[in-house]
C-alpha cells in the first residue's frame, strides 16, 4: 500500500475533475463543477464570467409524426414525443391540445370495479418518484388509491369489494386493505 502515489487522488491532480478546453464567453479554462443538481462543466473566471453546459450531452429524440393517426379531441395528428417521464404519444396541436394516448400494459385483464364509488375502475399510476400505485380513474370525485396489486375478489370477513396482493418473506399473500379488517391467505 505505501507504493500508491498519493497525488493520482487529490482533487487538483485527478483525470476525471478537468476539461482541458476554453470557455467560448471568456477564454478561460473550463473545469467540471459539482453543485446539489449534480455536475456540470463551468468556466474558471466564475464571478466575472457565468459560463456552464451539462457535463452529459442528452440525446433528445426528434417528434416523430404518425401518419394516419387522428387526435380523438382536435383532429389533429398524433406524434411520437419525448417528455420528462420518458416517450408518449401525444397530439401535435399541443399548447391548444393536450391528448396524450395512455399505453395499457395489461388490456386483457378485466378492469377492477372502484370499490369505493362503484363508478370508476382502478388503474395502473406511477408517482413522480417512480413507485406504481392503483387509484380510482374517477379521480377528482373519487379519491380511492391502493399501493399494492388489487384483486376482483371481496373480502369475506368485511365485505369490502377487492383484495390486494402483499409480497412477503412467507411468500405472496392476499388481504383486506381496510385497515380495520385483519383478513389474510396465502395466495
Amino acid at each position: 500500500m505505501s507504493k500508491i502515489d498519493q497525488q493520482l487522488f487529490t482533487v487538483h491532480e485527478h483525470a476525471l475533475e478537468k476539461e482541458f478546453e476554453l470557455c467560448p464567453v471568456c477564454g478561460s479554462e473550463l473545469s467540471v463543477k459539482h453543485s446539489k443538481h449534480g455536475s456540470f462543466v463551468g468556466c474558471n473566471n466564475y464571478p466575472t464570467c457565468d459560463y456552464t453546459r451539462p457535463l452529459v450531452q442528452h440525446e433528445s429524440i426528434e417528434t416523430q409524426v404518425i401518419s394516419g393517426s387522428h387526435c380523438p379531441q382536435c383532429g389533429h395528428e398524433l406524434a411520437v414525443k419525448s417528455g420528462r417521464f420518458g416517450i408518449f404519444i401525444g397530439c401535435t396541436n399541443y399548447p391548444e391540445c393536450t391528448h396524450i394516448e395512455k399505453h395499457d400494459h395489461s388490456s386483457d385483464v378485466e378492469p377492477i370495479t372502484c370499490p369505493l364509488c362503484s363508478k370508476g375502475h382502478l388503474e395502473s399510476r406511477t408517482s413522480r418518484y417512480g413507485k406504481t400505485f392503483f387509484a380510482c380513474s374517477a379521480y377528482p370525485k373519487c379519491k380511492f388509491i391502493v399501493n399494492y396489486p388489487p384483486y376482483n375478489e371481496s373480502c369475506p370477513e368485511c365485505g369490502f369489494g377487492i383484495l390486494v396482493e402483499r409480497k412477503g418473506a412467507a411468500g405472496s399473500r392476499l388481504e383486506c386493505p381496510q385497515k380495520s379488517c385483519k383478513y389474510k391467505r396465502a395466495l
